[in-house]
């Protein structure tokens, strides 16, 4: 056992640490460890593990919930949080993966029976005890089956068991101070089975009365941690029940009582009995109580679909564990003032595709009424594009040409290099990525006084239309992102399939964790309209019938109505809150990922980030130390006039489209002249002069 002077859990978790996603995070980096226990236990090298609404347990599949990893980070002891997360998840599994109290026997000829039940009568476990008619005895058995499975389940993980000792050991002191005589008992029983204590220890701290009864259960304990017989662990529990009953630990009730008052006693007992142990172990459904072991079994049945199959999971859907594992998947940002937040990233929905010809025909309309050319985007740059890429080789000597120093090198000895070997490319790379500001205000009309609160998002897809077709046509790699705060869209989902989502998944977890389901429902989000990866009319469709939900959200949210299940989920853009900083760095890290030499960030908003103004500038600073440059464009807001320096304030949407497609060009115009095309670019016009001079 570790020292009692070393760090307690609660001096290394703070508050943030304990939220529950941060809590399934840790138990996502050792799953690994806990599948290849529970194959190990079950034999079953096809088994899979899921966290789910509720825990269940099939042949091939366990399904853990997730507070049950929550509850350990209460206690106070002497681990890690690493620690606690690998021990509770291994300890909920090997339980799922181990208890199995279905199989039927006849009753033992000295089975005690409360009514009359034919001896041979073949019964389940849970049956028979209830039939036995003691509470208390049914209370001791699933302790004794707890820690049996404990002691015997996790002999191989030696670490995983010490961690459960200091768990176990940290809350017994409050749990004997706040027990009496049976609920001393019974905890006794349990940690005795489970071999974390010896009975001397106990013998000090009990009750005399309980301290004389757990030395006349030590053996039956001693048994029931080396049997791997439920039924005879019951068997034992009965017996320790009787050892309770004569050391007057279990009330006696008169003869004269009632049935009523008989009940009653024995629930009184049963509580006392549980009080105990249940402050000290960490509780699985499964091993809790009858009710409990029941409710985990009718789990699995609850599945749709062929629970045996392989491939995921389908468990009968929970969209408040769904949210739960999501948002704990969700990549952690760092900001450069120590600040840090989760950003669930995903795609688009793809079936904004289904207002592709409504955006089509609307952006038409629209590059024609805001002026912005649709043709030739590249214009001038195209031949520095071109030229840049024909320069793939510096000047000399290709590969199996002699050097014109070749008897230099012959005479000295140095006959490697009688070839000239292929130059380094200087052909240089370039990556371009869109953030735009989607809240509700860049797109609802009279949701604020401010200019631009009707075309803002519009003229911004327009000009990420047109940034695209530049790229495309330059060959350089492009992304397109959204950004916003509210319930996260899926890339399957409809607006039938969100909305249903978001109103189960905030009822669900508002039920089960409160406060903090707000910060759970309500994400930072980032979405990915065309990906680096992705070629340019892969993504055209979404980001047409994007610019018909922004350019008229009225119609849009009409024709949503209408056809709910297959339209897009208009719906998503609710919020006006947004926290910049943290899609900025995401952004950048990825387009840093590409390994271009030439990176241009271009973020769009119409308002203030929801984070801090501080931590903005200085991710913004910080992205361009890192070689991006970056540029931010205000839609009727000098908010960029702080945070970035290089920044434009736009009042009209023609201007917004022209500033984005303008500073697109300057950026990758000074780039290539960095590279030494303004030479190139420069002697073009004079060669042409002389010409016409010549002629």
């Amino acid at each position: 056992m570790r020292g009692r002077n070393q760090t307690f859990l609660a001096d290394l978790v703070g508050p943030e640490d304990k939220a529950i996603e941060a809590v399934v995070s840790r138990y996502q980096r050792v799953a690994p460890a806990v599948t290849r226990l529970a194959r190990s236990l079950s034999d079953n090298p096809n088994l899979r593990v899921r966290l789910g609404s509720e825990s269940a347990a099939s042949p091939d599949e366990v399904v853990c919930d997730p507070r049950i990893f929550q509850a350990a980070y209460h206690r106070n002891a002497p681990v890690t949080p690493d620690e606690v997360a690998l021990a509770s998840a291994l300890h909920e599994v090997m339980h799922l993966v181990s208890t199995n109290l279905d199989e039927k026997r006849p009753l033992p000829d000295d089975w005690p029976i409360d009514g009359d039940v034919a001896q041979d009568v073949e019964l389940d476990l849970l049956t028979a005890l209830e039939r036995a008619g003691k509470p208390v005895a049914e209370i001791i058995f699933f302790s004794l089956e707890d820690a049996r499975q404990e002691v015997q389940g996790l002999s191989s993980y030696p670490g995983a068991r010490s961690v459960l000792e200091d768990l176990y050991m940290s809350s017994l002191g409050q749990a004997i101070s706040k027990s009496g005589a049976l609920s001393q008992f019974v905890l006794g029983c349990f940690l005795l089975t489970g071999n974390y204590v010896d009975r001397e220890v106990l013998e000090r701290h009990f009750e005399a009365r309980a301290a004389v009864a757990i030395d006349d259960a030590s053996e039956h304990c001693r048994l029931a941690g080396e049997t791997d017989d439920p039924w005879y662990v019951a068997q034992l529990a009965l017996e320790l029940e009787a050892i309770a009953h004569t050391h007057g630990l279990i009330a006696e009730v008169p003869s004269t009582a009632t049935n009523a008052q008989r009940k009653l006693a024995e629930d009184a007992d049963a509580e006392k009995a549980a009080a105990g142990v249940d402050t000290v172990r960490l509780i699985s459904p499964i091993v809790s109580d009858a009710d409990s072991y029941r409710d985990t079994k009718r789990a699995t049945e609850s599945r749709s679909g062929l629970s045996d199959r392989r491939g995921a999971s389908d468990i009968a859907r929970n969209e408040a564990t769904d949210q739960l594992l999501r948002v704990s998947q969700a990549p952690q940002v760092f900001l450069p003032t120590g600040q840090s937040g989760r950003l669930l990233v995903t795609q688009i929905p793809h079936s904004f595709a289904a207002f592709k010809a409504e955006g089509l025909e609307s952006m038409k309309a629209a590059a024609k009424r805001w002026g912005v050319a649709q043709r030739k985007v590249s214009g001038e740059l195209f031949p520095l594009f071109a030229a840049n890429q024909r320069r793939g080789l510096r000047s000399g000597f290709d590969q199996g040409d002699v050097s014109p120093h070749a008897a230099l090198f012959i005479g000295a000895g140095l006959y490697q290099r009688l070839y000239e070997r292929r130059s380094a490319h200087t052909r240089r790379r370039y990556a371009v990525s869109l953030l735009v500001d989607a809240s509700a205000s860049m797109l609802n009309p009279g949701r604020s006084q401010g200019p631009g609160t009707s075309w803002a998002m519009p003229a911004a897809l327009l000009g990420a239309w047109t940034m695209a077709r530049l790229c495309d046509e330059l060959q350089i790699d492009f992304e397109v992102a959204l950004f916003n705060r509210g319930f996260a869209a899926k890339p399957d989902d409809t607006e039938e399939s969100f909305r249903r989502a978001r109103s189960a998944a905030t009822a669900g977890l508002r039920q089960t964790q409160g406060t903090a389901a707000e910060r759970l429902i309500t994400t930072v989000n980032h979405y990915i309209v065309k990906p680096f990866d992705r070629q340019w009319r892969d993504a055209q469709h979404a980001l047409a019938g994007l610019f018909f939900t922004a350019a008229e959200p009225k119609k849009a949210a009409t024709l949503a109505r209408r056809n709910a299940n297959t339209a897009p989920p208009v719906s998503l853009f609710e919020k006006a809150a947004n926290v910049d900083e943290f899609n900025i760095i995401h952004a950048a890290d990825r387009m840093g990922r590409l390994g271009a030499d030439v990176r241009l960030l271009m973020v769009l908003a119409d308002g203030m980030t929801r984070g801090s103004m501080e931590a903005l500038t200085k991710s913004v600073s910080s992205v361009e130390a890192a070689g991006t440059t970056v540029i931010g464009i205000g839609i009727g807001d000098h908010t960029v006039d702080d945070a970035y320096q290089r920044h434009e304030v736009v009042e009209e949407p023609d201007q917004l489209a022209k500033a984005m497609v303008d500073g697109t060009r300057s950026a990758l115009r000074r780039s290539l002249a960095m590279s030494g095309m303004d030479t190139w670019w420069m002697r073009a016009p004079e060669s042409r002069k002389k010409g016409k001079s010549i002629a």
